[in-house]
């Protein structure tokens, strides 16, 4: 992998659409550690929907596109755990080695890299707290935690944080029912876990919900605000840190 004075960083549908300030504050933390970012315009989806819904070749098509929009061999930065997981795992079984596109699939994936991975274990960021003394839960999305085993990196980052407490709530590992394409497919039982999700937030003296999956965060923010027994919503762990870390850097 080359330097990484320069990165690529992968914004995930959800970002794009719904958390757009989580893209900025992680564009925001790079920079500020003097790290150029460059975000191709040509990136779409991961394939990871269609894939998982049993179209390879749909998936295998959103894939090339991926394949072509990142050219240079800079590390990829992901902003989600499940899009990571998909180019970093998957993509061989899209591309297997009979296919043209092999060993390209294959470079890719390799630069694939979890944000909160790449701030504490490759950037190695030493954060400094400038925020109030808060309680916090963190929430990771199965992929990550499973998948990529990136629970260890957000809880590292926290650490940090001297005024920052984590507190693990009930059910702490379980799924919020998200799950993609499962929650079209399977509402009614993905609305009782997401409820049960939100019960256990609920349950928890704390003034933050911290994710690095905005997927999670968008099934789960809705539903506190249809309970309507919280003011609590979630926030991608860039946003969390960019507030906390560089209280004074403006917006671009």
């Amino acid at each position: 992998m080359t330097s990484i004075n320069n990165i690529y960083l992968y914004g995930t549908c959800t970002i794009d659409l719904f958390f757009p300030e989580a893209g900025i504050d992680a564009i925001t933390l790079f920079e500020a550690h003097r790290i150029q970012v460059h975000f191709p315009s040509e990136q779409t989806c991961c394939g990871q929907p269609a894939y998982t819904s049993g179209y390879p070749e749909q998936a295998r098509q959103v894939a090339l596109s991926q394949l072509a929009a990142f050219p240079e061999n800079w590390p990829i930065v992901v902003l989600s755990g499940s899009c990571a997981g998909m180019m970093k795992h998957h993509y061989q079984h899209l591309f297997p080695e009979d296919h043209p596109q092999h060993i390209q699939a294959r470079q890719f994936s390799q630069r694939i890299i979890e944000f909160s991975e790449f701030l504490h274990h490759h950037l190695k960021i030493t954060l400094t707290d400038y925020g109030q003394p808060v309680q916090v839960a963190l929430h990771t999305a199965c992929s990550a935690r499973r998948e990529m085993a990136t629970l260890q990196s957000s809880q590292q980052l926290l650490s940090q944080l001297n005024n920052v407490s984590v507190v693990s709530p009930p059910y702490e590992e379980e799924c919020c029912g998200f799950g993609g394409t499962f929650s079209v497919k399977f509402s009614n039982i993905s609305g009782a876990m997401v409820n049960d999700k939100c019960s256990a937030l609920e349950a928890v003296n704390i003034q933050h919900l911290i994710s690095a999956d905005c997927a999670c965060l968008l099934n789960i923010n809705g539903c506190l605000a249809k309970r309507q027994k919280t003011s609590l919503q979630g926030e991608h762990i860039a946003s969390f840190l960019r507030h906390r870390c560089l209280p004074n850097k403006p917006y671009p």
